[in-house]
């Protein structure tokens, strides 16, 4: 495929997404939104799209869209489905479907998972906590769970041939910034983090790429690496020799991995209280009615472990696109 025609599938992505997939409110919703401000971009009769508006439209694209709009044309082509979504709103208005039955009870339906979805999200974030004191212990009754064979930490570029591959050497030759260069030019999952893929053990990638990671020094950039996913730009960013990772290393995958639970706690605690306090009745009959099979009865979740497994060792997610 050219360059040409990724461009091209990449701006109708970024369209669909701009037009259908994202959250942020259009400029001219209603009177009571917060005007817009910053520099205008674009006229629409009389809505305008201000240059803080389509950077808020950006930040809620995907984050492997995110770099493709970073060039004039992917900006260009963003700008452009704005205004397309715009002009759409500002006819449907003028037919009044947002006054249907239809549009109105989707609203409503819409406006009650988003008031539950926030009302649950403030909840559990303010309650799921993990103390310091918490992730410690587990640490110190888990140490034998955190030990680990040498490991190194690199990011990548991933590209479809061996023609782009030199290109991307050649612009990090002359001085390109490699973490800019993978958010624009990697084709996979890693590009939005600048390549980062972590630390990783020797087993965790593809032969062809750890063989060449684990030879390399400290801050080294490879040559073109081949494998079956493409070709690869390898910087090595860190190293460390077999042990025991210290408590700082592993403190948030410990968290990651305990705050779930924590999380289900709170949310198990919140639904127990509101039925308690709550005031309703369920109509038994009206729900036999209704039919289905009778479930099994539910394991005891007294019988479940008071805290979560100890975390595998950091593995990198495979070079694939």
């Amino acid at each position: 495929m050219s360059r040409q025609s990724v461009f091209k599938t990449v701006v109708v992505a970024v369209s669909v997404v701009a037009l259908f997939g994202c959250n942020g409110k259009k400029d001219g919703a209603s009177k009571s939104e917060t005007k817009p401000t910053g520099p205008v971009l674009a006229e629409v009769g009389s809505t305008s799209i201000t240059v803080d508006s389509f950077k808020k439209e950006m930040e809620n694209l995907p984050p492997y869209l995110k770099p493709m709009t970073e060039s004039a044309e992917g900006k260009k082509e963003m700008l452009e489905t704005m205004i397309i979504r715009e002009l759409i709103l500002q006819e449907a208005s003028k037919d009044g479907i947002e006054n249907t039955p239809a549009v109105k009870e989707k609203l409503d339906e819409l406006k009650k998972r988003l008031v539950v979805e926030a009302y649950l999200k403030k909840k559990v974030e303010e309650q799921a906590k993990v103390s310091d004191e918490d992730l410690k212990k587990f640490y110190d009754q888990n140490k034998e769970k955190f030990k680990t064979g040498d490991q190194v930490k690199a990011s990548h570029i991933l590209v479809k041939s061996e023609k782009e591959a030199k290109d991307v050497l050649a612009q990090l030759k002359a001085g390109g910034n490699f973490e800019e260069l993978a958010k624009k030019l990697s084709t996979d999952g890693a590009a939005a983090k600048g390549g980062d893929l972590g630390w990783f053990s020797k087993g965790s990638m593809i032969p062809e790429f750890e063989k060449v990671a684990f030879a390399m020094k400290e801050n080294e950039t490879s040559g073109v690496v081949k494998t079956k996913f493409g070709f690869h730009i390898i910087k090595l960013t860190g190293k460390r020799p077999a042990g025991e990772r210290s408590f700082e290393d592993v403190k948030e995958q410990i968290k990651a991995s305990m705050l779930p639970g924590k999380q289900q706690e709170v949310f198990q605690k919140l639904k127990e209280d509101l039925k308690k306090s709550g005031k309703y009745s369920i109509k038994d009959d009206v729900l036999k009615g209704l039919g289905g099979t009778p479930s099994e009865p539910k394991a005891d979740a007294k019988g479940l472990p008071a805290q979560p497994p100890a975390p595998a060792a950091p593995k990198a997610p495979e070079t694939k696109k």
